[in-house]
């Protein structure tokens, strides 16, 4: 077929003379940007060829209106086709420019029911199936909780129309870009690229094409490609808003700031009411620094459309990185009003309360992740983290059981089992057990060999009190990191599983790297707040089990642990006041071995009469603790 003049007169006859579509255009995140902007100037327009059926007249009202629709004017055109179909009711050419003009305002009822229209009269209409997979498609930018719910079942429907039209009429490049949009919304990105590329084939100077080809190509990190294609597309029209926006983002992933803010804005000035626009500003603000500007852009994003959780995400990330970690699990719980099963939302709102020491929030969060997929190996972690730190803070690092314990175990081993090669979801298992009471072989998992797998395997030997042999691990790590960014996700892990020390080497590692400095201020901040807290809560501890207040002063010490769990002083002192109290029970003598071990582990530079005679103590904790234990199951027998 040869190349399509877009600027050619008659767009509208019966099926096989004649295709039209006027496309809306979609962001590449997401359904939410569906409304974003009008990325094409007008109706795209084939003339019949010669295999036509049959032809038909076209009237100058119907022709104007054609010209209105290139112009954009799109109520103005629905006005005339109105007045021709009032005129000549059976003018399809008339009907079907009325349903793409309500279809161009958003007005999809009457959209929808014009197109029904048609096809009860033509069911071979190509353009009325093309209009209807439009319609349908861009339904799903509504916040409509029930479309929201029937998103798959509304994309399959509007695939099957778009395929339809396109059986009917093969050379109409609208269908195409249209099924493209389907196919990526669904996730089918070669899919769609594949389908822009006809549309492209079928006409060279098809602009909008070129936009979603864009688009599409940047989804898949090919920014350079991307670039090409948003330039011929803004070179074909320079009104395409669409292309705009591409070439701002494209821009913004390659660190070309000016040149996306100038992308941007010239789009927004298009297309003002653009919820991807927004967004994609307040990225290029946040990266350059101007946080107000971002925040605002980001709002305005969510006010058009409050159904896309990365705006939220976002202004959660500013929140966080200035510290504010409460008004950030605000803005998150705000997004999950909106979307009350969003995981990546779940998610961010466990790590964050976990960094506020929230644990039984957090594990809520993370079991609610994990109960809707049981596959997600970052909660399965987070939650194995929550409960090693809830295992500290409640008994030291005894043996903490409880039926919600047990389900997190349970979980955990689903997500093992789902997942068998991730080794860092097997070391978060192995975590688990340790806290149980279960002996553990951390050799039989594997040798770490990425720095996710140190981190995972650092924190299962924490589990295990083998605290030399996880700095080793933190160290490596450390070591690695090559940015400030890098060197800010260890401190701040580290932070939040009170790796004190460890938080501190990298804090400090951060702050001699560009742009480093004032966070890493507070990192260290922070680290020493940690530090100063625990060290208060040991003396508090001593100076009770001095007085006789052992239960408080265990609460003290356990506190401490928690606080800093690498200071020798804290375990011993804790050890020692479980073994007065009275009467004895195997919980607490199994505990005491817990702290006289960690104790021991902590103080590598024991003399060695000092470590023989701990030793000794152990061994005989351990006998006393099994024969209380069995006096305990005989009484409970009785």
């Amino acid at each position: 077929m040869a190349p399509r003049n877009n600027l050619r007169y008659l767009s509208l006859v019966l099926a096989g003379s004649v295709s039209l579509l006027a496309n809306t255009t979609v962001a590449p995140e997401s359904a939410w940007a569906r409304e974003a902007h009008d990325g094409i100037s007008g109706t795209q327009i084939a003339v019949a060829n010669s295999k036509a059926p049959y032809k038909m007249r076209i009237t100058r009202e119907v022709v104007r209106a054609d010209q209105l629709m290139l112009q954009g004017k799109f109520d103005e055109a629905a006005d005339l086709y109105k007045n021709e179909m009032g005129k000549n009711p059976k003018s399809t050419p008339a009907q079907v420019g009325f349903g793409m003009a309500l279809a161009k305002q958003f007005k999809l009822d009457g959209a929808e029911e014009t197109f029904d229209k048609v096809l009860k009269q033509d069911p071979m209409n190509a353009m009325a199936h093309a209009g209807k997979a439009m319609v349908l498609y861009n339904r799903l930018a509504s916040s409509n909780n029930t479309v929201i719910k029937s998103r798959d079942a509304m994309l399959s429907q509007a695939e099957a129309e778009a395929k339809q039209a396109l059986s009917i009429d093969p050379g109409m490049p609208e269908g195409h870009v249209t099924l493209g949009n389907i196919y990526k919304e669904q996730g089918k990105i070669d899919d769609a690229i594949n389908a822009y590329k006809e549309a492209t084939n079928l006409d060279p100077k098809y602009s909008e094409a070129y936009a979603q080809l864009g688009l599409a190509k940047m989804m898949k990190e090919q920014y350079g490609d991307a670039v090409s294609d948003l330039k011929m597309a803004v070179s074909l029209n320079t009104g395409n808003s669409t292309a705009h926006y591409g070439l701002g983002k494209a821009y913004y992933k390659q660190g070309q700031y000016d040149a996306a803010l100038k992308e941007l804005n010239t789009s927004l000035y298009q297309f003002r009411n653009s919820a991807p626009v927004h967004q994609t500003l307040g990225d290029v603000y946040a990266a350059q620094g101007n946080n107000v500007a971002a925040i605002k852009e980001f709002q305005e994003s969510i006010r058009i459309k409050p159904e896309n959780p990365d705006a939220y995400l976002h202004i959660a990330d500013i929140r966080e990185n200035r510290g504010d970690l409460e008004m950030s699990i605000a803005e998150l719980r705000s997004g999950l009003e909106m979307m009350p099963n969003n995981a990546e939302l779940h998610m961010r709102v466990a790590d964050q309360s976990l960094k506020l020491e929230k644990l039984d929030d957090a594990i809520k969060e993370y079991d609610t992740v994990l109960s809707n997929n049981g596959q997600n190996a970052a909660a399965a972690k987070g939650l194995t983290r929550a409960y090693y730190l809830k295992s500290n803070k409640e008994a030291g690092g005894a043996y903490f059981m409880s039926n919600e314990f047990e389900s997190a175990q349970r979980m955990i081993d689903k997500a093992v089992a789902m997942n068998p090669n991730d080794m860092e979801l097997r070391l978060a298992q192995a975590k688990l057990r340790s806290m149980a009471g279960t002996p553990v072989d951390l050799a039989s998992i594997g040798t770490p060999t990425n720095d996710g797998e140190r981190v995972a395997y650092a924190e299962a030997l924490l589990a295990q009190n083998r605290f030399s042999e996880a700095d080793q691990q933190m160290n490596t790590v450390i070591a690695n990191a090559q940015t400030s960014k890098q060197a800010f996700a260890v401190a701040d892990l580290a932070l939040m599983i009170k790796d004190l020390n460890n938080a501190e080497s990298a804090y400090k590692k951060a702050a001699s790297m560009p742009g480093g400095d004032e966070r890493a201020k507070r990192g260290l901040a922070s680290v020493a707040k940690a530090k100063d807290s625990a060290r208060q809560d040991l003396t508090m501890a001593d100076d009770l089990a001095r007085k006789g207040q052992l239960a408080s002063a265990i609460d003290k010490y356990h506190s401490a642990i928690y606080g800093n769990p690498k200071v020798a002083d804290s375990r011993l002192g804790v050890a020692k006041t479980l073994e007065r109290l009275k009467p004895e029970t195997s919980k607490d003598l199994k505990e005491a071995v817990v702290q006289y071990t960690a104790y021991g582990s902590l103080s590598p530079n024991l003399p060695p009469k000092e470590k023989e005679k701990l030793d000794k103590k152990i061994e005989k904790l351990k006998e006393k603790a099994y024969k209380v234990e069995q006096k305990e199951k005989e009484k409970g027998k009785l």
